[in-house]
């Protein structure tokens, strides 16, 4: 099978929302009158991101998952997304999987795949994807104001939980590790509050690489600080067993992969994050405010700060 016939076979689909598709030398997109593009790349290479022997389905679902998860922080409806991949080898059983855990997601949320590249190599799989926003409607890194409160969705930690298993760092029973691993394996891209939250939150970003990480970039954007209070971090029932043990501390605040939404909203606009909370049927906690002073601090119950090693996940380190 050649890379043409690899194409066709198993990454060709109909793309009725779109000019021109997968098939010539470029696509051709027609953005919705009144909104500008929001486009995002990401890169999951294995051994780095995945393990080598992750199931194809559900790595085809995260490798979508976290370019949507991007097009979420921004508010923007996604629309149309390019794959390119490094295959060690061609392996059709391999590729009928991840291509129908692609496509599942992408389906889900009417996403086309309109292009893209292969090529021989270690395996490496990169997405791009374009979304529409009204260009005022884009929710950004730098628009958090004082006195902002801090908000995330979801549960946080269960992904870097499960991580920390299958690595050998804690011992979870069969029952856990079935509970934290979809977290890990198949992430819910949080594209509904998002959208919800045009016009609502000043700022917001997924997170990727550990709460404290990606709020970091908030704050940095905004030239603020914050103040967390550490029992309002919403973690599953599996993780708040292992509280305080300092691995799960840490899973809740810098763990990663957890692909939910941390924004910022002006304290007067609680109400109608409940509101939408209750709408999208989403758990969403307020687990702290902006402040003047740099820097971002975490309260324990006793109103203490609580020591982290590490904010989040660097590559290059």
């Amino acid at each position: 099978m050649n890379e043409f016939d690899l194409i066709c076979r198993y990454f060709t689909r109909a793309t009725p929302n779109t000019l021109l598709g997968v098939g010539d030398d470029a696509a051709l997109l027609q953005v919705s009158p009144g909104n500008v593009l929001a486009v995002s790349s990401d890169m999951l290479v294995s051994g780095t991101h995945f393990f080598a022997d992750a199931d194809p389905f559900l790595l085809g679902h995260k490798t979508l998952a976290v370019n949507l998860s991007d097009m979420a922080a921004m508010g923007a409806l996604p629309r149309w997304a390019t794959l390119s991949l490094s295959l060690p080898a061609v392996e059709a059983a391999w590729l009928e999987r991840f291509s129908a855990g692609f496509f599942a997601l992408a389906q889900q949320h009417g996403v086309e795949l309109v292009g893209g590249d292969t090529t021989r190599g270690p395996l490496n799989l990169c997405v791009t994807i374009f979304g529409e926003v009204g260009a005022q409607q884009a929710l950004r890194r730098g628009g958090a104001q004082l006195g902002d409160e801090i908000w995330v969705s979801g549960t946080l930690g269960d992904a870097a939980l499960a991580l920390a298993h299958l690595q050998g760092r804690v011992a979870l029973s069969e029952t856990e590790f079935v509970a934290c691993a979809p977290a890990l394996h198949q992430p819910c891209p949080r594209v509904a509050l998002g959208l919800a939250l045009r016009g609502v939150a000043s700022s917001a970003i997924d997170v990727s690489d550990g709460l404290l990480a990606d709020l970091g970039h908030i704050l940095e954007a905004s030239q603020l600080g914050a103040e967390l209070d550490f029992v309002q971090l919403p973690g599953s029932a599996v993780l708040r067993s292992y509280l305080p043990q300092a691995l799960a501390n840490q899973c809740l605040l810098s763990g990663g992969d957890d692909y939910e939404l941390c924004f910022t909203v002006p304290a007067a606009r609680h109400a109608e994050v409940l509101s939408i909370a209750t709408r999208l049927g989403l758990p969403l906690a307020c687990i702290g405010r902006t402040v003047a002073t740099r820097g971002c601090v975490v309260h324990d119950a006793a109103g203490l700060s609580i020591h982290v090693e590490a904010a989040g996940y660097d590559h290059f380190r």
